[in-house]
């Protein structure tokens, strides 16, 4: 399949007491059309710094794409001008943020939002705007829609305003939706109904998503394929079905073992000692050496991220080995 997002290579630093530091490094990611990627990590693994350098929305005083590609429809999203990228944004690739409650505004109603990019991606008139805002919030399911594009944000429920947020992110029909932590906020009921109504979306226009997030049990829910992320690397990638029943990397090992569930007792989990290096702290070798228990004297060389079998990649010198030798 022809990738609709292709990145090669991306290193998005950050400047910190005057100097430069990798926040994201190397990263290689692709996704194709109507397939959901999840990118998955702890806090601080780079995933919404990924999401957010694909669309060039980090403040150009403090942060740079040093390297790589962002290849998206012919171009390379890296190389475009702010006025290119303004087109892009919002029309062919949309994103649902974290919070919808601090994404939405709260002093415009929830229709208003909606058509607002449909005025300036579409050219429509804010009549024409209101009614399709209409549509688009019966597509996904938020019940009397007629009447509540008329509602400001705080009217709405949590799970009611990341449907809006979904409406909004859907309005021009992009070919690639950024998903970061859509239903972290949310109830499981609420998060399994988001999570369906994305399926469904996804499939009825053929879209492609990349779907942020760091619970392992979303990820089984809703991917095609997964990439996990640690210390602003990708450690390891496979197919979400090869992933769960074969995890190659000690950290995608050790995020699941960290999961609850429901066969398994509460005081059956096991945490991962340490925490996430920060970005001026990593080490040289192996960025997850420090919190391993197979670390070996070969990790202080820098991994690269190699295949270990058709579509399953790994960044750990000791597991590649081990695949090798297999």
């Amino acid at each position: 399949m022809t990738a609709v997002l292709d990145i090669k290579g991306m290193t998005t630093e950050f400047r910190v007491n005057g100097a430069w530091h990798a926040a994201v490094r190397g990263i290689d990611l692709s996704v194709a059309e109507n397939e959901t990627l999840a990118v998955v990590g702890e806090s601080g693994s780079g995933k919404s710094v990924t999401a957010l350098s694909t669309l060039r929305l980090l403040p150009q005083s403090g942060a740079r794409i040093s390297k790589g590609e962002i290849r998206f429809g012919g171009r390379d999203l890296a190389r475009l001008s702010e006025r290119e990228m303004a087109r892009v944004r919002g029309n062919e690739i949309a994103m649902i943020f974290q919070e919808p409650m601090t994404s939405l505004n709260p002093t415009m109603t929830v229709g208003g939002q909606i058509a607002e990019g449909l005025c300036i991606h579409r050219g429509m008139s804010w009549k024409a705007g209101m009614a399709e805002a209409r549509n688009l919030l019966d597509e996904v399911r938020v019940p009397d829609a007629g009447r509540r594009i008329h509602d400001y944000p705080h009217q709405f429920s949590g799970g009611m305003r990341q449907r809006a947020m979904i409406a909004i992110a859907l309005a021009c029909r992009p070919k690639l939706l950024l998903a970061d932590e859509p239903t972290t906020a949310l109830d499981v009921t609420v998060q399994a109904q988001v999570l369906s109504l994305l399926d469904d979306l996804k499939r009825e226009r053929g879209m492609a998503i990349v779907f942020i997030t760091h619970n392992l049990g979303v990820v089984a829910q809703i991917a095609d394929r997964v990439a996990v992320m640690y210390a602003g690397e990708i450690v390891e990638t496979a197919a979400c079905d090869t992933l769960f029943a074969n995890p190659v990397h000690p950290y995608t090992e050790a995020l699941l073992h960290a999961m609850p569930r429901v066969d398994r007792k509460a005081d059956n989990l096991q945490p991962i000692p340490g925490s996430v290096p920060s970005i001026s702290g990593r080490p040289a070798g192996c960025v997850y050496a420090p919190r391993c228990k197979y670390v070996q004297p070969g990790c202080s060389v820098h991994p690269e991220l190699v295949p270990v079998d058709v579509n399953h990649g790994v960044r750990c010198a000791v597991r590649a080995q081990q695949g090798a030798a297999a």
